[in-house]
């Protein structure tokens, strides 16, 4: 049976309602941590709205981040512009915890060899078992991958609170030429690629490494 849930359908609640989702809030709990009514938390992600400052500064408390960026003014900021945690430090991550955060889908980095020389491009990525699996079409740089040795990375940054993670794959890519694998690619397929455009070239990439650390603060804290 079809949700019968509004689809955000502005910048500010489609960011709004992302951001909830990924606290694993419901609307119940910002407006509970806002101090606002429930009915408007609702409103605020599926209609177009001007809030008030002070409201738009006690919901981006809520959801812990910041008012520019519930607004969309550092979406053409490269990530890791705050300040960086006290006594931060990197903590290496065993590869459970790497495919943990890698998850089931995402936008990763595939670092390739063209004719041009090296090159790193973004791709719509899909786990798939132990390999990763992404799309594309011939001709395009991650065409290139295709019976290669590889690198692919993940990583997030949280600029509100100066941490971040990355994990990095090293491992031989093929093409998927099974009929019956691709179907199957095609169905599990969570987006159509961001870049749009025909991409029905599947890569798998088969991890021979996988590494990947996570940005953290050794200060104990303490007393005066």
């Amino acid at each position: 049976m079809p949700s019968t849930t509004p689809r955000p359908h502005t910048d500010f609640g489609r960011r709004l309602a992302a951001r909830r989702e990924d606290l694993g809030l419901t609307p119940e709990d910002v407006a509970a941590r806002a101090g606002a009514a429930t009915t408007y938390i609702q409103y605020l992600e599926e209609r177009p709205a001007a809030p008030e400052a002070g409201t738009l500064r006690r919901i981006a408390a809520a959801l812990e981040t910041t008012v520019e960026e519930l607004a969309g003014g550092t979406v053409d900021q490269p990530p890791g512009r705050g300040m960086a945690l006290r006594d931060a430090g990197l903590a290496e991550l065993d590869e459970a915890e790497c495919r943990d955060l890698m998850s089931t889908h995402g936008v990763g980095r595939i670092g390739v060899l063209t004719p041009e020389g090296p090159a790193v491009v973004p791709v719509n990525y899909q786990t798939f078992g132990a390999e990763i699996a992404f799309r594309t079409t011939l001709g395009k740089v991650p065409a290139f991958a295709a019976g290669s040795e590889v690198a692919f990375e993940v990583d997030h940054i949280d600029d509100v609170f100066s941490q971040g993670w990355s994990v990095l794959v090293v491992g031989m890519a093929r093409a998927v030429t099974d009929e019956a694998v691709v179907r199957r690619l095609e169905a599990e397929a969570h987006t159509s690629p961001w870049a749009g455009g025909e991409r029905d070239l599947w890569l798998a990439v088969a991890p021979s490494r996988i590494t990947g650390r996570r940005i953290v603060s050794t200060w104990a804290g303490g007393g005066e």
